[in-house]
Parts: structure tokens; C-alpha cells; sequence
């Protein structure tokens, strides 16, 4: 793998360039005709709902001649949006995915790589917290690191370079705010791959992950409860209810799941809670109203991973296939050599008996929807969100070579985070010189306090590697951190119908950010340097094409920018740090293709994205400066139903991210891979259904990622792994539980061939490694009524 060499951005776009002839004789000819094809209508519909836009004229009529066209629009007034309306296409295309545009443009009609993961596909195949959703993702990685939970790796890039997004708002760097999320009260999880700065602002060099909460609908009420309990003894529970209310226009939905989750280290635990609810009031055909609420906490003691040890230590115990190379460790300096997992250690817990990590939060939503005249909507939400963090725990597991012990240094930090904010949208059709438009203009703005609480000691010890006593963190004295950060962004998006199947899509983002930061010793007087202030003001954007060949061949391409701190972290930026923006530009071309009456669908595109003055993680909570980023790579997604009871898919992604003017005093890690970033990720899967008067269906998935490294020094590789599932589950008929309408049973093996394996390393605790879960059991029973 590592001869092969990707095209250069510009012949990304040779595809661009032959379609171009083909575009222009579509386009010549629509101009003799005046033959154009407008946007659908806006609709007044709720907040992040999963809606797709409806076609006129024209494509109405190729509608009822292809299966792949979807109906023809109702009257120009404002309709409800039953989600139960929208059919599941085998990749999902035909939904609206909000973070990745504002036009009301399904994925197939974005020109970028989305990805949404259903309600639907987490049920079946069993993701239970978002980061299990990632890793069935294309080309996505993650892996639940306690320090950074729900930590991403995608396109070459990870943690804080990928934005985390709650129903479309941002709350801050992933890899300080993101906490392990269950997905019972999730609705979607969307996937934008690349530079995406234009939807989501600052902070999206990798691209962007939306996590979308259940929604309303209008209709008769549906209920739903769950629950499920694994060999760990992890327990989950979930019950969901929403629909029309007795109040003519009144919808609602609430949603409310707790989880137990123990881990396979020893004193291992996550207990989550969540409860969400959302009314939805239609005023009149143009006018509705929304207000929303939700409270999520979770309560974990935690696992920081099986130390790196000498092979000439292990022995016998040493392992192989999780991790290779050698090392000298970055805490206390011993030269290890050679290194391996010990297999005493695969289910030691290194943490302190009294460690915790803590977190709650609660957001308040709402807003209106307007329909000003027929061409003319605004939409608006005001929101507020509050989270209190904390970590406690020892944290750093190091080998000492000259004592054959376990090194350790605790840490402890906590979060105080308050913001509040608005976003505004205005949308306007028109016609301009004859085609069809749509503009979407967007002001946001917000406010955000936080306090940062931590640690002004670290006290350490050193522990058996077999056997551990675990003992107490100890003293503990702490300092405090501020940051305050206002933003403020004004964007515009458009999309120019300039025939029936071509289109330019595109929009520019102007954005203001301001931060005030201050830090204060022990005794609360302030540190040298502080307090400062720095604002930026990013510029970014997007502009593409979708061409639609033949009805459901669509190809596009793409150029678009983000912008991000370059210091890795805006909470945490110090005033001897580079205070510039790290720029990202991303090139990418590609294809999706539905077809065979909507019961097959593919993808592919690549893509060259380009990230300069770049801060890096390095051992012991420091930071270098590496010039450039540089990340090209392919991705191919299918999905196949050839019969009805048997459906077929599969992804692989392929990316080549390296390091370039990376220098340093004593070396270079100029074409280095980042960690965590394999070169290939797949997943495949195949599900067959029984119509039996009980159906049963059985399922196996599995799951390929490459090798990976722990640190920009690429010294110790984290192995390939390939791992897979496998389900069954049977579908209760209605005359054994009257009252419900769907029952189903579901018994499932995850991991089943118990493959050892390294899903995660922390750059910033380079000594250790996170392994992935055994062989699990798990029954689950689910109703709807």
C-alpha cells in the first residue's frame, strides 16, 4: 500500500473536466427551452426533522416513470412531515441532512461526501453509544477514550479537527466536550467528510459529526420501548413516545433511556441517563413554533489502557498482533525495546480505586418557523446549554524498565461550560435570468463562559504490573483556567438550477471570533502572560456542481476551505503559542447511483485535502508544530437487495495522510502519519430474512481497519484488526402480544471470534494503549404499539 500514490488535487477534477462537455450540450439545449426545474417549496417543519425535498414540474413527471424520482409536491401551503413517509434507500440518500446544508438539499443532492446512519440501521445493527455508530461509518474510526470520549479519527484527521455537533450547534472542541452518548434518544447521526466550515464554523478541518435527537411528528401516537443486557452485565433501557396531541397543531415527542455499561477491565463502568422531549405547535399553515429540552448525565469509572512493556519482560505473557515496534517512553525515559501487551494485564484496571469522571448536561432549544410569502421563509432557534465535567483519576501508566514497575501520575480537571446563541435562516426562491434559485442567508451568533478548574499537582507512584494496588489518587490542590469566546458568522448558500439535472451549489462564510483568556496559580494569583485577548475573523467556503445524468446518476466535485485554532485547542490556547488560524482546502470528485427500482445504491468518491500550520500532540501534554497536513484517499460504499429476504453492503475507504515540513530541534517527522489514522478501514455485512409465520432473521458483520501508530514519531504500531458480529433475531405476529403492534427478540455475539486487538492510542499518554472489548453476549427485546 504504501506505493501507492493518489492523484494530484487537479486530476481529482479530470472527471469535472469530461463532464463538462457533456454539461455543456445539456445546458445549450435547456437554454433553447427554457427548460428549467425550481427547488421545492420550503416547508414549515420541525427543527432538524429528517424531510426530503419535494420535486415539480418536470421531474413530477419523470417521477412516475423512474423509481428513483420521489412524488410530485402537494400544494405551495405548508404540510406536517410524518418521518414514517420518507422511504430508507440502501445508503440513506434520500434523506435531508441539515449540518451538511441549509437549502433542504437531500444527501444526493449535496456535492460532498454525507453519510447519515438511521434510527433504523443503529436498531439493527446494534450500535449502542455513538462511537459504535462511527466505527460502522465510511472510513470513520473511534475509540472511547476516557480522556476524549467518543474521540473520531476520519480523512486523516482527529479529535479537535473534527467538529461534534448537537441538532446542528456546536459546543466546543470535540476532544474537550464530546462525552460517551447513548443512541436511544438519537434519530441520526450525520457524517460530513472534509473541510466544512461553511455549515459548522471553526474547527472543521476534518469534517463534521451531527448527532440529531428524536423529533415529533404529526399522526397517530407511536410508542416504543426497549431493553437489552449483555455477558458483561451492561443493562439498557429505553422507552419513546410522539405524535398528535388532542390540541389541534400540537406534536410532541419525548424520549427517555438509561444504560449501564460495564467495561471488561476490572471496576470498569459508565451509567448514562438521558431524557428529551419537544413540543411542536402549528399556529397556522405558515407559522409554527418549537421548544425543546433535554438532560443527559453520565457517571463512569474508567479505563486508561494496558501499558506498553518490554518483550524481554513478558516472556511468555508477551502477545502478538496487538501492537509491535519499540519505544522509550516519553514520562520517565526507559528505553523498552522491543514492546508488547503483557496478557496479565488484559483486563487490569491501573486507575485509582476512588477515580470518577462525571458529567451532566442540559440543553433548552426553541424557536419559529415563518413562511413570509410563497418564496420567502424564516426560520429561527434560540438556544442554552450547561455542562459541569469533571476527571479524577490516575491517568498515566508508564513501564520502568529499571524497576519493572507501572509508573503512574494522576490528574484531575474539571468543566464549568455555559453558552447561549441563535441561529437565523432566510430562504428565498427566485427565478434569475430564467433559472431557478435558491439563497439561504444565515446570521448566527453566541456566547460562551467557561471555567476550567484543575490540577496544580500530580502525585505519583509506582504499582506491580500484575496485580496492581490500586490506592488513592491523594493530594490534590488546583489551579483555574478561564475562556471566554464570542462568535459571530454570517453565511450565504445557494444553489442555481442551470438545467434540470445540473446545478451549482455554493456559499461563502464570514465569521468573527474572540477570545479572552486568564489562568491563575495555586493561590489564585494570575500566571505570566494573562490575562489576553486575540480574535480571528476565518473566511470560508464551498462551491460545487451535481450533475444528475440519467435519473438517479448523479456525479459531483467540490472545492471548499475550514479553519481552525491552531494550537489544537481554543479553551487552552496560551499567549506564547502561534495565535494564527490553521487553513484546510479540500479538492473532491465522486458519483452516487441509485438504481435497480431503489433496491440498490453505490458511492465513490476521492478526495485531496490539504491543512497548513498545524499544531500536534505530543507526549506529556505538549504540543509541536508541523507545517502541513496532507491527506488524499478514495472511499466506495454499496448496498444490495438482489432478493427480497437478502440485502448485501459494504464500505472501504483508503486514505494516505502524512506530515510535511515538520521539523523540529533533534529530528523530523515529515512524511509521518498522524495517530490513529489507518490507511484502510472497511466493513461489510449480510443479513437474511426467513418469512416464516415467525420471521427470523440472521446477520453477520464484519469489520477491517489497518495498521495505525500512537504518536507522530511512528515508533509503535497499533496491529491491523479484523473483528465481526454476528445476530439473529425473530419478529414476535401480533397474536401473541395483542397490544403491540412490532415485538421483536434479538440475541447477538459481538466480536465472536474474541479477537484481541488495539482500538485506540492517546498521543498525549503515548506509554499506554486502549484495547478493544472480547467476546460479548447480548439479548435485546423491543416494542412498538
Amino acid at each position: 500500500m504504501s506505493s501507492v500514490r493518489l492523484a494530484r488535487p487537479r486530476r481529482f477534477l479530470l472527471a469535472s473536466a469530461a463532464l463538462s462537455s457533456f454539461v455543456a450540450a445539456d445546458l445549450s439545449a435547456a437554454l433553447a427551452q427554457q427548460a428549467r426545474e425550481p427547488l421545492p417549496p420550503v416547508e414549515v417543519s420541525p427543527a432538524q426533522s429528517r424531510k426530503r425535498a419535494k420535486p415539480v414540474g418536470r421531474e413530477a413527471q419523470s417521477a412516475r416513470r423512474a423509481a428513483v424520482r420521489r412524488p410530485a409536491a402537494a400544494s405551495t401551503a405548508p404540510q406536517p412531515v410524518v418521518p414514517a413517509a420518507v422511504a430508507q434507500t440502501p445508503l440513506n440518500t434520500n434523506v435531508v441532512a441539515e449540518s451538511a446544508s441549509r437549502l433542504g438539499l437531500t444527501v444526493r443532492e449535496i456535492p460532498a461526501t454525507v453519510e447519515v446512519i438511521s434510527a433504523q440501521t443503529m436498531r439493527e445493527q446494534g450500535y449502542r453509544t455513538v462511537s459504535d455508530v462511527a466505527q460502522g461509518a465510511v472510513g470513520v474510526t473511534s475509540g472511547d477514550n476516557p480522556a476524549e470520549p467518543s474521540a473520531f479519527s476520519m480523512r486523516g484527521f482527529t479529535n479537535s479537527q473534527i467538529n461534534t455537533l448537537y441538532n446542528g450547534i456546536k459546543i466546543g472542541p470535540q476532544n474537550m466536550t464530546s462525552r460517551i452518548t447513548d443512541t436511544a434518544n438519537l434519530e441520526a447521526v450525520e457524517f460530513l467528510k472534509g473541510p466544512a466550515s461553511l455549515i459548522s464554523g471553526e474547527g472543521a478541518a476534518g469534517g463534521s459529526i451531527n448527532f440529531v435527537t428524536k423529533q415529533p411528528h404529526t399522526g397517530a401516537i407511536r410508542n416504543e420501548a426497549d431493553f437489552s443486557s449483555d455477558s458483561l452485565n451492561s443493562f439498557r433501557a429505553h422507552y419513546g413516545s410522539g405524535g398528535s396531541t388532542n390540541v389541534e397543531g400540537l406534536d410532541y415527542r419525548f424520549d427517555i433511556s438509561r444504560s449501564s455499561l460495564n467495561g471488561f477491565a476490572d471496576d470498569t463502568n459508565t451509567k448514562t441517563l438521558d431524557v428529551s422531549g419537544q413540543l411542536n405547535y402549528r399556529i397556522s399553515d405558515s407559522l409554527k413554533i418549537w421548544g425543546a429540552i433535554e438532560y443527559r448525565e453520565d457517571r463512569g469509572k474508567a479505563y486508561w489502557g494496558a501499558p506498553l512493556v518490554p518483550v524481554a519482560f513478558s516472556g511468555s505473557h508477551a502477545t502478538a498482533g496487538i501492537v509491535s515496534g519499540t519505544y522509550v517512553s516519553n514520562f520517565n525515559g526507559s528505553n523498552l525495546g522491543p514492546i508488547t501487551i503483557d496478557d496479565r494485564t488484559f483486563n487490569t484496571n491501573y486507575n485509582v480505586l476512588d477515580n470518577r469522571n462525571v458529567a451532566q448536561e442540559v440543553w433548552l432549544r426553541g424557536g419559529f418557523e415563518l413562511k413570509l410569502a410563497p418564496d420567502l421563509t424564516l426560520k429561527s432557534q434560540a438556544y442554552g446549554y450547561g455542562a459541569e465535567r469533571s476527571w479524577f483519576n490516575n491517568e498515566v501508566e508508564a513501564f520502568n524498565s529499571a524497576t519493572n514497575t507501572v509508573d503512574r501520575s494522576r490528574f484531575y480537571v474539571a468543566h464549568s461550560q455555559r453558552l447561549v446563541g441563535n441561529i437565523t435562516d432566510l430562504t428565498w426562491d427566485a427565478n434569475i435570468a430564467g433559472f431557478d434559485n435558491r439563497l439561504v442567508t444565515t446570521l448566527s451568533s453566541s456566547y460562551l463562559d467557561f471555567v476550567r478548574p484543575g490540577a496544580a499537582n500530580f502525585p505519583g507512584d509506582s504499582v506491580s504490573l500484575v496485580d496492581p494496588d490500586r490506592g488513592f489518587y491523594g493530594l490534590l490542590t488546583t489551579k483555574q483556567q478561564t475562556a471566554r469566546i464570542d462568535n459571530e458568522a454570517l453565511s450565504f448558500e445557494d444553489r442555481l438550477k442551470l438545467t434540470r439535472s445540473f446545478a451549482l451549489v455554493g456559499g461563502l462564510r464570514v465569521e468573527h471570533i474572540g477570545l479572552d483568556r486568564n489562568s491563575t496559580d495555586q493561590n489564585g494569583l494570575e500566571n505570566a502572560n494573562f490575562p489576553f485577548s486575540k480574535s480571528w475573523a476565518p473566511v470560508t467556503g464551498r462551491i460545487g456542481y451535481t450533475w444528475e445524468a440519467i435519473p438517479g446518476l448523479t456525479f459531483f466535485s467540490q472545492y471548499a476551505t475550514g479553519a481552525d485554532i491552531s494550537a489544537n485547542n481554543i479553551f487552552l490556547l496560551a499567549p506564547t503559542q502561534p495565535l494564527d488560524l490553521t487553513t484546510a482546502r479540500t479538492y473532491e470528485t465522486g458519483v452516487k447511483h441509485l438504481l435497480w427500482d431503489n433496491r440498490a445504491e453505490w458511492s465513490f468518491s476521492a478526495y485531496d485535502i490539504l491543512r497548513k500550520n498545524v499544531y500536534a500532540a505530543a507526549g506529556g501534554m505538549q504540543l509541536n508544530i508541523a507545517g502541513r497536513q496532507e491527506s488524499k484517499g478514495v472511499e466506495l460504499a454499496a448496498s444490495v437487495r438482489p432478493i427480497e429476504p437478502l440485502r448485501l453492503w459494504g464500505n472501504i475507504a483508503y486514505v494516505d495522510a502524512r506530515y510535511a515540513d515538520y521539523n523540529f530541534a533533534g529530528g523530523s517527522f515529515s512524511g509521518n502519519t498522524p495517530p490513529n489514522v489507518p490507511r484502510v478501514v472497511a466493513n461489510a455485512g449480510a443479513s437474511y430474512r426467513f418469512l416464516t409465520s415467525w420471521p427470523v432473521e440472521l446477520g453477520i458483520v464484519g469489520r477491517h481497519v489497518g495498521d495505525r501508530y500512537n504518536t507522530d514519531a511512528n515508533t509503535v504500531t497499533l496491529n491491523a484488526y479484523t473483528v465481526g458480529d454476528v445476530y439473529a433475531f425473530v419478529d414476535i405476529p401480533k397474536t401473541v402480544f395483542a397490544a403491540v403492534d412490532q415485538a421483536r427478540l434479538t440475541f447477538r455475539v459481538r466480536n465472536f471470534t474474541d479477537k484481541r486487538y488495539a482500538i485506540w492510542g492517546d498521543p498525549f499518554y503515548p506509554d499506554q494503549i486502549l484495547l478493544g472489548a472480547p467476546r460479548t453476549y447480548e439479548i435485546s427485546a423491543a416494542f412498538k404499539w
